[in-house]
């Protein structure tokens, strides 16, 4: 019965997708839902994403582990990263009309920049999607009892994703976040309540959790060795997340400004609240049976919480939980399929074949997509990282390359082309360098890439300019090439 609802989920959701894949008549509606979403839905697509498997699976299982200290990066600084991007990116992007956010780093700086950071940006969505993959596969495994391969269900779980991205695009991903948004929603608060009803409450959960040092957030000791790897990983989510695909998707899909801006701090703000739940449901299943799942962290902590709900609730509370974990990984894996293969196709491609009609440009859209998926299944194969691990180093790389020209772009008007260029590349060889050759157990490779990045863009923007510097972005306005 379990399974059978998880298929016949599965299939509503391809039926819904195909259905407002129908709409779908331009690139734009492909890439950007027409730019005339609504704030719920806005709100919905922007926490819907977000809301993947590394915040049920992974950030649960790791906070059993670690604690609060060992969660700074995601919700923490992945609910701030969309707040941020509301209140500072999304009034400013918004108003420039662009298709991705490629397009800011030619229209700012030149087709070298904007090629160099969409292939970082695109790179960094190799880990995020294939953690969503993993995860379908790792569903479809326990609710078949191991009859399913993890392999076959993450070439299940890809497939259905894949068939409703590939046809309806933005369109369809925002419209299936609102309903799995729903889902989410309702489900996890409703195994929240039954496992409250097991421990007592809340508030015995997190009194056990404060008494075993879980709630410790800050380092115990004011020393750099501590804090600096701290505040890397805090920083690699909030500030490495910005210069995304997916999050400028969301933002330029709104209908006007104000909703941009309002759905972005929505969704962030829902994100963090929300990504607390698995939290709760993880450690109150170690609370109601210590022996279990206290050996079961030690073998595979990401088997928690699927293991408490499978053996310790009611059927009807399985099937709510799965639902609402395949939604979230089902709106996650959709939304990261698309936005690296819109930022290709805009980026690359296009850069290559200037001439495309619409009709042409779409058909490569949703090649990209097919091809970006088998790239993704193959990564997802051959890795033997945990989903939290995929997801937190996905945003390395554009912390150390993307970040630095799109926020001195925006807010210094001295950025130039030649700062540009130099910051992407010390900022991205700095990452490689310490990443593999000098590597350091403190310093975080990407927050020296940011440094050393910010640092460059600076000094090679103020020094005399060997590289030419024409913008088509002037007072705001994007003129034309």
């Amino acid at each position: 019965m379990l399974l059978a609802s998880v298929i016949g989920y599965l299939l509503l959701s391809v039926a819904v997708g195909l259905y407002v894949a129908r709409n779908v008549k331009t690139s734009a509606d492909y890439a950007v839902a027409g730019r005339h979403l609504a704030l719920p839905v806005v709100t919905a697509t922007v926490f819907a994403t977000w809301f993947g498997s590394e915040t049920v699976l992974g950030i649960s299982s790791t906070f059993v582990e670690k604690g609060l200290h060992g969660i700074v990066a995601d919700p923490f600084g992945a609910s701030l990263c969309l707040i941020l991007a509301g209140l500072f990116f999304a009034p400013k992007l918004y108003r420039l009309n662009l298709l991705t956010i490629g397009d800011y780093y030619r229209v700012r700086y030149n087709h070298v920049v904007e090629v160099f950071c969409s292939l970082c940006i695109i790179i960094s969505y190799l880990g995020w999607v294939a953690a969503q993959i993993s995860a379908l596969g790792l569903i479809f495994k326990v609710l078949s009892d191991g009859a399913i391969t993890q392999q076959w269900g993450m070439l299940i779980g890809t497939a259905v994703v894949l068939t409703y991205t590939l046809f309806g695009g933005m369109l369809s991903v925002a419209v299936m976040d609102f309903i799995q948004m729903s889902v989410i929603g309702g489900g996890l608060l409703y195994i929240g309540w039954l496992v409250s009803t097991m421990t007592g409450g809340v508030m015995p959960v997190i009194e056990h959790a404060e008494a075993a040092g879980k709630l410790r957030f800050f380092p115990e000791e004011f020393s750099y060795v501590l804090w600096v790897p701290f505040i890397g990983a805090f920083l690699t989510m909030m500030l490495g997340s910005i210069p995304q695909q997916d999050v400028f998707q969301r933002i330029t899909s709104a209908k006007d400004e104000k909703t941009a801006v309002r759905g972005a701090v929505l969704g962030g703000s829902l994100y963090f609240c929300f990504a607390f739940i698995p939290v709760f449901l993880a450690y109150g299943a170690v609370m109601i049976e210590p022996n279990v799942f206290g050996a079961l962290i030690t073998e595979d902590s990401q088997m928690v919480l699927p293991t408490f709900v499978l053996n310790y609730t009611p059927v009807f509370a399985q099937v709510v939980f799965f639902g609402a974990l395949i939604s979230a990984i089902m709106s996650t894996a959709s939304a990261t399929l698309l936005a690296p293969a819109v930022s290709f196709s805009e980026n690359i491609f296009k850069v290559i074949f200037p001439n495309l009609d619409d009709k042409h440009f779409l058909l490569v859209m949703r090649i990209s997509v097919f091809v970006f998926t088998g790239l993704v299944l193959a990564f997802a194969f051959n890795t033997e990282s945990s989903i939290f691990e995929m997801v937190e180093s996905a945003y390395q790389v554009t912390l150390a390359a993307a970040f630095v020209p799109l926020v001195f772009g925006l807010y210094w008007k001295r950025a130039t082309t030649q700062g540009a260029i130099a910051s992407i590349v010390v900022g991205v060889s700095t990452w490689l360098l310490s990443s593999h050759v000098w590597v350091s157990e403190i310093w975080p490779p990407q927050l020296l890439g940011l440094v050393l990045g910010a640092s460059t863009m600076i000094v090679a923007s103020l020094l005399p300019q060997w590289i030419p510097h024409r913008p088509l972005l002037r007072d705001g306005v994007v003129h034309p090439e």
